[in-house]
């Protein structure tokens, strides 16, 4: 049997361990595709609804990333998505700028001509700077989020 003073070492790494992985959790995100079953050729859209931890704010330099993991039923106009592209708006507190993530975020795309019927699932990540200025710190960060959509067997027809 091992003596408590021995373990004292290998709990207090621990508690560190899932103290500081407590506080990763700045940012949450809450992901949905509208609408959520599409067709081939149709148009949707990513909607992600994002909340922030109390005190913290997100910086919008260095750039705030939106990125997607390909998926071969969606494509959408580009590879990533900065706050710039996607207008998020700022908002200046004191003498530092953060930006305004109260409005949810709406990114367009299509539905592959050669998607496969059935449910799918995307995954994305934000790559962001949280920071708060009550406590003086900053750091860099991702979240991943993960939204489940269907396609259906038939496409869009097109009215000329």
């Amino acid at each position: 049997m091992k003596s408590p003073v021995r373990l004292l070492p290998a709990v207090l790494c621990l508690i560190a361990i899932v103290h500081l992985s407590g506080q990763e959790d700045f940012l949450k995100i809450e992901a949905s595709i509208v609408p959520r079953k599409l067709s081939k050729g149709e148009e949707g859209a990513v909607l992600l609804k994002l909340s922030l931890q109390e005190g913290v704010a997100v910086s919008p330099q260095p750039d705030f990333i939106i990125e997607f993991k390909p998926c071969a039923e969606i494509i959408f106009p580009k590879n990533f998505y900065t706050a710039t592209d996607l207008e998020v708006e700022t908002a200046v507190r004191g003498d530092e700028e953060s930006l305004n993530l109260e409005k949810a975020i709406r990114i367009p795309f299509t539905i592959s001509p050669m998607a496969k019927k059935g449910s799918h699932i995307l995954e994305g990540r934000i790559k962001y700077f949280a920071r708060s200025r009550a406590e003086s710190w900053c750091v860099k960060n991702t979240a991943k989020f993960y939204v489940t959509f269907s396609t259906r067997p038939g496409s869009v027809r097109k009215v000329p």
